[in-house]
C-alpha cells in the first residue's frame, strides 16, 4: 500500500453515484410498492451498501483500513432508472472516494440480484465519484506567488563553516513547491542578539513569512525561542502545538522542541527544529494549510 504516514488526520468526504436501469415500469412499481418477491429492495440494498463501504479494504488490495464515521445511502427514481447516492465521511489520513464508489457498486449489485427474477433487462451503469473533499488535495493546486519568504538558519557550526546546511535548503525547496519564492537566505550564530537583529531587519522589509531554523531544543546554545518571543506582537500557540503533535506521533523526542510562532507586525515568524527530519515533519504538519492565515489576517473569514 502507499505510505500515508506523513499525512495528517482531517475530515474527508466523498459522494459517489451509480445508476440502475430497468426495462419496464412494472419493475419500478414493484420496488416502490415493496412488492418484489425477494423483499424490500431499498432496505436490503442499503444494508448491503453499508457493508460494502466498511469492507472496501478487504477486497481492494491497495485501500487502507480506515474508520468510517458516517455513511448515507439514498435512492431517487427517475423514469426507468434508480439513482443510488452514497456519501461517506471519515477523519483520517486518506480519503474515502473508493469506499463511496464501492458502496454504490455493492448497492447496485444487490438491487440487480433482487430484481433479476422479474426483469431480465436490468443494467448497472455510471458508477462514478461526484465529489470529494478534505486533506491537502484541496489545496494542492493553489500557489502563493504573492508571498515573499526568508529562511534564517540559526547554527554555530553552519555559521562557522564547520558543517553544511541541509535543513534551510530543504525548507526553501518545500516553499518553492508552493510557488513561494525565498528572497532571503541567511545563517546566523546561536546568539540572541544576532537572531533578534536579523528578525527585526526582515520584519521591517516586505516579507510575509520568515522561518527560523535551529536553536529550538534544550542545549545551552539553543536560544531561538528566547530571541524571538519578546519580538512577537501576537503569538499563535496552535501552530507549533500542531507541529509537535505531528512529530510526537513519529518520534518520542518531538515534545522537547520549544518552537514558537506568531506575528511580528504583519510578518509571520515560525521557528523550526534544526534537524532535516524536524524541518520536513514541520513542513508536512503545517503547509500549505497554515497559509490560510494570511487571508484571515486581512479580515477574511475562515
Amino acid at each position: 500500500m502507499v505510505n500515508i504516514t506523513k499525512k495528517t488526520n482531517t475530515l474527508r468526504k466523498a459522494i459517489a453515484t451509480a445508476t440502475l436501469s430497468v426495462s419496464k415500469q412494472e419493475t419500478i412499481d414493484a420496488v416502490v410498492q415493496r412488492k418484489v418477491p425477494k423483499g424490500d429492495v431499498f432496505e436490503f440494498a442499503r444494508a448491503a451498501g453499508l457493508f460494502g463501504v466498511k469492507k472496501t479494504s478487504d477486497v481492494i488490495p491497495d485501500c487502507h483500513p480506515l474508520p468510517i464515521e458516517f455513511t448515507s445511502i439514498s435512492f431517487e427514481v427517475n423514469g426507468l432508472e434508480i439513482i443510488i447516492m452514497v456519501e461517506v465521511h471519515t477523519i483520517y489520513k486518506t480519503g474515502v472516494e473508493v469506499e463511496a464508489m464501492h458502496g454504490a457498486s455493492v448497492t447496485a449489485l444487490t438491487m440487480y440480484d433482487m430484481l433479476k427474477p422479474i426483469d431480465k433487462g436490468i443494467e448497472i451503469k455510471n458508477i462514478k465519484l461526484l465529489e470529494k473533499s478534505g486533506g491537502k488535495s484541496d489545496l494542492k493546486h493553489k500557489k502563493f506567488p504573492e508571498l515573499k519568504a526568508a529562511v534564517v538558519v540559526c547554527s554555530d557550526s553552519v555559521f562557522g563553516n564547520k558543517t553544511e546546511d541541509h535543513s534551510g535548503k530543504l525548507a526553501i525547496s518545500r516553499l518553492e513547491q508552493l510557488g513561494i519564492e525565498t528572497l532571503k537566505y541567511q545563517v546566523v550564530p546561536d546568539e540572541i542578539e544576532a537572531i533578534q537583529k536579523v528578525a527585526k531587519e526582515l520584519c521591517c522589509i516586505d516579507y510575509q513569512l520568515v522561518i527560523f531554523i535551529g536553536g529550538t531544543g534544550l542545549s545551552p546554545r539553543d536560544v531561538t525561542p528566547e530571541a524571538i518571543l519578546p519580538l512577537l506582537d501576537r503569538e499563535i500557540d496552535g501552530i507549533m502545538e500542531t507541529a509537535r503533535r505531528y512529530g510526537q506521533e513519529r518520534m518520542p523526542y518531538a515534545m522537547l522542541s520549544r518552537g514558537i510562532a506568531g506575528f511580528i507586525g504583519e510578518t509571520l515568524v515560525i521557528t523550526f527544529p534544526g534537524s532535516k527530519n524536524g524541518v520536513e515533519e514541520s513542513m508536512d504538519a503545517l503547509f500549505p494549510q497554515i497559509l490560510h492565515l494570511f487571508n484571515v489576517n486581512k479580515g477574511q473569514k475562515h
